[in-house]
């Protein structure tokens, strides 16, 4: 059967799919994404994936398409239409066609597009070996904190952390971690649990928000701040969080090992809680 996906107000098949050729989506990367975790055929954390699809769309001057409901029936549309049990919702709006110009005319309809990924998330191979990391040089621009479809700084992180046998690529701005090609990037001194303040800097994580809370309500102690690369060597324990790795072990980076070389306890306590939270 083929893959159902969602493209302007329509199911259809994977096969039918498609937009015009002048998307300002496709021409400027001129538009926003989102993405939502699925386990066991529900969404996790799906409200504060929504509240943050709708904060980028204001501060790239979209009106949101959809209302809070219409999106959580689309997402879940997918869901059943895929039978989709683990995996991911991706999102995509753009400020939709129009003849190429750098300028825009605010009546152009946005263009929605949504789709379903299979992903292995909670058996993942990797957290349980834990899995490595390199830094790379964050060259990315002034807003990190609006997740736009303006990536090719993190595919070339992605690509060389792949090409290194790694599973993330931390990337590093004055001598200073900001976060990971896609995800939050944590690490762990004695039982301080330390990640970077939100800021302009980066994107505020939606899986790094709640595993903060979940820490917080297990009295465990957190630790907004900058941290360096050498610190990130020197560290206990490391980790990234995303929504589709959840709470990921890093127990290497750059070749050199962290802490014992293995997913550290306290790592381990916030992925139970995490999964225990999604219902794995």
């Amino acid at each position: 059967m083929s893959r159902i996906v969602f493209v302007n107000g329509s199911y259809v098949p994977f096969e039918e799919a498609n937009i015009s050729i002048m998307d300002r989506g496709f021409l400027f990367a001129d538009g926003i994404y989102e993405v939502s975790a699925v386990v066991n055929g529900k969404l996790v954390d799906n409200e504060a994936h929504m509240a943050r699809l709708d904060r980028c769309l204001k501060e790239i001057d979209i009106v949101n398409p959809y209302s809070y409901e219409q999106w959580i029936e689309i997402e879940k549309e997918l869901v059943k239409r895929n039978e989709l049990k683990e995996g991911c919702v991706y999102m995509q709006v753009t400020r939709g066609a129009a003849e190429r110009d750098f300028s825009y005319d605010k009546s152009i309809k946005p263009t929605v597009v949504a789709f379903t990924q299979v992903k292995n998330i909670v058996n993942n191979p990797a957290a349980e070996t834990g899995g490595k990391a390199i830094s790379v040089e964050d060259i990315r621009w002034a807003r990190r904190d609006i997740k736009s479809v303006g990536l090719l700084a993190q595919v070339f992180a992605k690509q060389a952390a792949k090409e290194a046998g790694a599973v993330e690529a931390l990337m590093v701005q004055d001598g200073y971690v900001t976060e990971g090609g896609s995800s939050t990037a944590f690490i762990i001194a004695g039982d301080k649990i330390i990640t970077r303040p939100l800021s302009r800097a980066i994107l505020p994580g939606i899986t790094r928000l709640t595993v903060m809370r979940l820490a917080n309500e297990k009295n465990l102690t957190i630790e907004e701040r900058l941290f360096t690369l050498e610190e990130a060597f020197a560290a206990d324990e490391a980790f990234i969080t995303s929504a589709t790795t959840f709470v990921m072990p890093i127990v290497s980076i750059d070749g050199k090992q962290v802490g014992s070389g293995k997913p550290g306890p306290l790592t381990k306590r916030l992925r139970a809680l995490y999964l225990e939270m999604a219902g794995a």
